[in-house]
């Protein structure tokens, strides 16, 4: 039997990409036809995903069922990841992940599709912002394509923990034309030049945090400015050193991996 691969026209770089599409099986509850897309630069790479796809489905006919939604496993996800990885790390992945538990939470993560995922994503685009901005504005491209990396992430764990077939988000990605125009869009602030300084260095010398306004010029991030204590400072050298920071997450911020209650 052939393998179904189509040959793509070359894309705006001249690249020939190869295409397929598969029957992963059928939706549990509908009994409609659940299929995945898949795109590679060589024929050779993606004969091997073809077949890989093929085998496993043929193998087992179907994952054990599965009844945790996708909010039930992006939990146990996070709270793997928290044994391993900076608070502050885990409150960014949770922050990240938690744009997509609205509209795909609830869903069942054996009936998750790709285009659920696409959906989400396009939804994300046009009016996903909810804070940080005009509520029900889009969410910028950098935003969207963080949370499909975390997404990507915790279904290639679910196709290892056998959960799921194959991972519905790998092949979705931001259409090239949206990200071309947000870089159109977005107003390129330039950078200070020697009088703006001076004027910004004479409109806070006399405040109270003068000092960590001063650093700032000097290329140090907040979290590392705030992190600063006296100790961390040798004026005999005139040298400083960093050693710290603090990072605010919510009501609470965290020093050196020490979660601190902050009212």
């Amino acid at each position: 039997m052939s393998v179904p691969i189509k040959k793509l026209p070359p894309n705006a770089k001249g690249q020939i990409r190869y295409r397929f599409v598969v029957d992963v099986g059928t939706h549990s509850s509908t009994g409609k036809r659940q299929q995945v897309t898949r795109t590679f630069g060589t024929l050779r790479e993606a004969k091997a995903e073809y077949a890989r796809i093929t085998n496993r489905r043929y193998e087992t006919a179907s994952v054990p069922f599965e009844a945790r939604t996708l909010d039930e496993w992006l939990d146990q996800w996070l709270a793997k990841k928290a044994e391993d990885l900076e608070v502050s790390t885990v409150y960014s992945y949770t922050m990240t992940l938690g744009r997509l538990r609205g509209r795909l939470g609830h869903i069942r993560l054996q009936e998750l599709t790709e285009d659920d995922v696409e959906a989400w994503m396009k939804w994300a685009l046009r009016e996903g912002r909810v804070r940080g901005g005009k509520a029900g504005t889009g969410l910028g491209v950098a935003s969207v394509e963080m949370s499909l990396a975390r997404l990507r992430e915790v279904l290639d764990r679910a196709v290892t923990r056998r959960l799921v077939e194959v991972n519905v988000a790998r092949e979705v990605t931001i259409p090239r034309n949206l990200r071309k125009a947000e870089r159109r869009t977005k107003a390129m602030l330039p950078p200070w030049n020697l009088a703006e300084v001076r004027a910004f260095v004479c409109a806070v010398k006399d405040d109270r945090l003068c000092a960590a306004f001063l650093l700032s010029l000097m290329g140090l991030r907040p979290a590392e400015i705030c992190g600063m204590r006296w100790a961390d400072v040798d004026l005999g050298r005139a040298t400083l050193a960093v050693t710290r920071t603090r990072t605010l997450m919510g009501n609470r911020f965290v020093v050196e991996g020490c979660e601190v209650a902050c009212w």
